[in-house]
């Protein structure tokens, strides 16, 4: 391996190992619930940036791969006693077709179908969920047993944290392989990547499926910490956005940005939420309108532009300079 490759995956490992250390040093329950939290809407921001940032194909119903997880665990693992890591695990493949019925029927038009379809899927979902009682008790929910035994909320901190380790990981090889060049050539231009012969239905599929399990997944983890489930609480429209929300303020298309944008935003929420009460979603709303009129790219997506126009210019002066000596 060159030296560069290993300085470039010298940070990560870094990163994730301090990520994971952090039970060990910091034992406030409060302070690990906040991390906990940043933690999964860190993993649902980078399920959601991997089609949304990658592909660039929007979805805002993506709390349909969320609920699907959190209610496949609740239905199997509280109503017919399996073992909750089977509930997940089935919650899991069960994301694979639903992702593949999607993306099969609107990544082959062009035009806003597949952000139609992802919004619809996500409020029939919610609505069978409401109406069908006898499974699903309705708007009363389900209770959801617990992952680990005890009240210790570290078990759970680790597990979300190994979850968002693994998804932005593979972020981050997505973004350095055949697989990210072809999904950007595809968000940039769609007929430019269908002509030069990318399966461009193909990938965003893969995209989306693996954006599917990731949300899954995590759906179930959040299902069990919380311990109770309704239709509102995993499968309402402010989930899918929120996902969005945080893949975008943090810097869409990049692999640390729904990282940042996480934190920022579950660490605001419970800032203003502590100071002002009920006055905080408008504060949080009014950050948010901020922030995307004057960090479009998100805060990451413009921190890189920015550096990367300042090396421009600075390459560009060094030519010059070059160039006038050469000149005399």
């Amino acid at each position: 391996m060159s030296t560069s490759k290993i300085r470039d995956a010298a940070l990560p490992l870094l990163l994730a190992a301090v990520v994971l250390a952090v039970p060990l040093v910091l034992k406030t329950p409060y302070w690990l619930n906040v991390l906990i939290l940043v933690l999964v809407w860190t993993t649902l921001g980078t399920a959601w940036n991997i089609v949304g940032g990658y592909a660039g194909q929007l979805s805002l119903g993506h709390s349909a791969f969320f609920g699907l997880g959190a209610y496949t665990l609740a239905l199997t693992a509280g109503k017919l006693g399996w073992n909750p890591w089977a509930g997940i695990a089935l919650g899991m493949v069960l994301s694979v077709p639903l992702a593949l019925f999607i993306g099969s029927i609107t990544f082959r038009l062009h035009g806003p179908y597949f952000v139609l379809a992802s919004l619809a899927i996500a409020e029939v979902l919610r609505l069978v969920t409401l109406a069908w009682r006898s499974v699903t008790n309705g708007a009363v929910g389900l209770m959801v047993p617990f992952l680990f035994e005890g009240i210790s909320r570290a078990p759970y901190y680790w597990f979300i944290a190994v979850v968002a380790i693994v998804a932005v990981g593979l972020t981050w090889w997505i973004e350095r392989h055949k697989l990210g060049y072809y999904l950007t050539a595809i968000r940039e231009d769609q007929e430019t990547a269908e002509s030069i012969g990318i399966n461009t239905t193909g990938y965003k599929n893969l995209a989306l499926v693996l954006s599917a399990v990731i949300a899954a997944v995590t759906g179930s983890f959040y299902a069990s910490y919380l311990s109770y489930i309704e239709p509102d609480i995993v499968l309402s429209e402010p989930v899918s956005l929120q996902m969005a929300i945080v893949a975008i303020i943090g810097g869409r298309g990049t692999v640390f940005g729904p990282a940042v944008g996480a934190t920022l935003l579950v660490l605001a929420s419970e800032l203003f939420r502590a100071q002002f009460k009920q006055a905080h979603l408008l504060i949080y709303g009014l950050l948010l309108m901020a922030a995307i009129l004057f960090l479009p790219g998100g805060v990451l997506g413009t921190l890189q532009q920015r550096i990367k126009a300042r090396r421009a210019a600075k390459a560009a002066a060094i030519g010059a300079t070059f160039a006038r000596k050469e000149a005399s």
